[in-house]
C-alpha cells in the first residue's frame, strides 16, 4: 500500500498532517487528518481564579485570543452571577466586531485568497500572500494592511493591548473610552465597511467571474450535507457574541436551539486513537462515524453554517449579501464548502456595519463599565462564534474562585469530523489511479482549507499521555540515546 504524506499542511495556524493510502491500483484506500500536537490548557487553568481565565486563556495563540478573552469573560461572569452594565457589552462588541474584521481579512488575502487568485494548482512560489498582492497590486495589499492596522488599534483602544487584550473582567471592563477616541473609531469604521464592500467586489470578479472556479465550488468534490451551528439573536439572525446556539438539519431546518448553560446537553465527543484531538457531535443523534446526512451527528461551525441557521442579518448591507448569496446558490441551506469564502466576506461586512452601529451608540463612552459581583462564584459557561466556530468555555470553582476543573470546545474542534470527511472526499475524486502532483495535493489542502482551521488552540488528549521521543546525539551527531514516554 503506498502512504502519501501532506506535512506540514500549510497556510494553516498551528500544525497538522494528511496521510493518505492508495490501494494497489493507486487510488485511495483512505485519509487520516491528523494533529500531532496538545496544548493543555484544560489542565493548567486549574487551580486559579477564575477572573483570570480572560487572560490565561487569550493566551492559546495569537490568532483569535479576543474570542477566549470573551468567553471566558462572559463565563467568570455567569460564575460570579453578574451581568454587566450596557455600556461595557457594547464596548466588547465593538473590540469584537473590529476583531473580527482583521480576522475575516487575513485569512481571504493571505490564507485562502492565493488558492483563487492564483489558481489552485499554481506553482507553489508563486501561491502565497506575495503572489497575490503580485496579481492584484500593491493598492490592494495596502488596504489589507489598513485594515488590519484598524482592527487593532480599537482592540488596544478597548482591551489594553494590541494582541492578547486584557480588559475585561467579571462585571464588565476595568475601563471605558473616551470621545476622541470613539471619533477615531468611528471613522476607522466607515473605512472598514468600504474595505469589505471592496473585498466583496474582487470576489465577484475574481471568483464568481470564473466559470472554472464556480464550478468547483459547486461540484461534488467540496459538498458534504451535515448539521450546521451558530449564534442567533432573538429574531434568529447571526450574532458573533450573544445569543442562543442555534442547530439546522441538513435540510435547513431548525433541530435544536439552545443556551449557553445547556450545551453540555447538546454536545458531546468522540475520540479516535490516530489524532490528539476531538470530534464533536450532537448528542441526541448520536456518533455514527464520518458520514453525511440526518441520521450523523457531524455539524460544522463555520461562517457558512452562521448564514445557514440564521433567518437573516441584522445590517442592511450585509443583509443584501446574505440574500444574493442565497439567490446565486440556489436557495438555503448551502453545503458547498468552498462557498465558506465568500460567507466569510459577507461577514466581514456585517462585522464592519455593526462596528459603526456600535460606537456610535449614544452609551459607548459612558463610564458605567463595570457591575461588581456580589455573590459566591460557582460554575459559569460562557459562549461566543470564533471566527472558526462557536467557542464555549466552562468553568467550576470552589467558594473562593478558584477553577476546580475546566471544559474548552473551542471553534475549530466542532469542524474536526467535517474537515477530516472533507479531506478524505477531495483525495477520493482527485487522486486516480497513482496520479499525483502537487497541483493536486494543494487542491485536497483547500479542503480543509475553506474552514480556516486554527489548531493552536483546538488540540488536547483524553487520556491526558501525549507520546514523546526523545534523540540525544553527541557534538559529532553521532546517536548516543533515545528516550521514549507512551510510545
Amino acid at each position: 500500500m503506498q502512504r502519501i504524506s501532506i506535512d506540514p499542511i500549510t497556510r494553516l495556524e498551528g500544525h497538522g498532517k494528511i496521510e493518505i493510502f492508495l490501494d494497489e491500483q493507486g487510488n485511495v484506500a483512505n485519509s487520516y487528518f491528523q494533529i500531532p500536537e496538545l496544548r493543555g490548557f484544560e489542565r493548567f487553568v486549574v487551580g486559579r481564579p477564575i477572573e483570570e481565565m480572560p487572560l490565561l486563556t487569550n493566551r492559546i495563540c495569537g490568532v483569535c485570543p479576543e474570542a477566549h478573552h470573551m468567553a471566558a469573560a462572559k463565563a467568570a461572569d455567569a460564575a460570579y452571577k453578574v451581568d454587566p452594565p450596557r455600556p461595557a457589552k457594547l464596548l466588547r462588541e465593538l473590540l469584537y466586531s473590529a476583531f473580527y474584521c482583521t480576522d475575516h481579512t487575513t485569512h481571504f488575502y493571505a490564507l485562502a485568497g492565493p488558492d483563487f487568485v492564483m489558481g489552485p494548482t499554481a506553482p507553489v512560489a508563486e501561491r502565497n500572500i506575495l503572489g497575490v498582492i503580485h496579481k492584484v497590486g500593491l493598492e490592494v495589499g495596502g488596504k489589507v494592511i489598513q485594515m488590519r492596522k484598524y482592527g487593532h488599534t480599537v482592540i488596544e483602544m478597548i482591551g489594553g493591548r494590541k494582541v492578547h487584550p486584557c480588559t475585561s473582567i467579571p462585571g464588565g471592563l476595568t475601563k471605558g473610552i473616551t470621545e476622541e477616541q470613539r471619533r477615531e473609531m468611528e471613522d476607522m469604521g466607515r473605512w472598514a465597511v468600504e474595505f469589505a464592500r471592496f473585498s466583496i467586489d474582487l470576489f465577484n470578479q475574481i471568483v464568481l467571474g470564473n466559470k472554472e472556479y464556480v464550478d468547483l465550488i459547486l461540484g461534488d468534490i467540496y459538498t458534504h450535507k451535515t448539521y450546521s451551528m451558530g449564534l442567533v439573536d432573538e429574531k434568529n439572525r447571526a450574532n458573533f457574541y450573544d445569543g442562543k446556539v442555534r442547530v439546522v438539519g441538513p435540510d435547513g431546518k431548525e433541530f435544536v436551539k439552545y443556551a449557553p448553560n445547556e450545551y453540555a446537553g447538546q454536545i458531546a465527543e468522540h475520540v479516535e486513537e490516530w489524532t490528539y484531538l476531538k470530534f464533536p457531535y450532537l448528542k441526541q443523534v448520536g456518533w455514527k462515524g464520518f458520514v453525511d446526512g440526518p441520521d450523523s451527528g457531524v455539524y460544522m461551525a463555520t461562517p457558512l453554517s452562521r448564514l445557514n441557521v440564521s433567518d437573516g442579518l441584522a445590517t442592511p448591507l450585509a443583509q443584501e449579501e446574505f440574500e444574493r448569496f442565497y439567490t446565486t446558490l440556489g436557495g438555503r441551506p448551502v453545503h458547498q464548502r468552498l462557498a465558506t469564502h465568500w460567507a466569510r466576506l459577507i461577514e466581514l461586512l456585517y462585522a464592519a456595519e455593526r462596528w459603526v452601529e456600535l460606537v456610535t451608540d449614544p452609551e459607548i463612552t459612558s463610564p458605567d463599565v463595570h457591575r461588581k459581583p456580589s455573590q459566591i462564584p460557582t460554575e459559569g459557561i460562557g459562549i461566543v462564534e470564533a471566527p472558526r466556530g462557536t467557542l464555549t468555555h466552562h468553568y467550576w470553582t470552589d467558594e473562593r474562585g478558584i477553577v476546580t476543573r475546566a471544559n474548552l470546545i473551542v471553534g475549530t474542534t466542532n469542524n474536526y469530523a467535517p474537515i477530516q470527511m472533507s479531506t478524505r472526499k477531495a483525495a477520493e475524486h482527485l487522486i486516480k489511479n497513482g496520479q499525483v502532483n502537487e497541483g493536486l495535493l494543494n487542491m485536497v489542502e483547500m479542503a480543509f482549507r475553506a474552514y480556516d482551521p486554527c489548531f493552536g488552540c483546538a488540540t488536547h488528549s483524553l487520556p491526558g499521555q501525549m507520546p514523546l521521543e526523545i534523540s540525544i546525539h553527541d557534538a559529532q551527531g553521532n546517536p548516543v540515546n533515545v528516550l521514549k514516554q507512551f510510545c
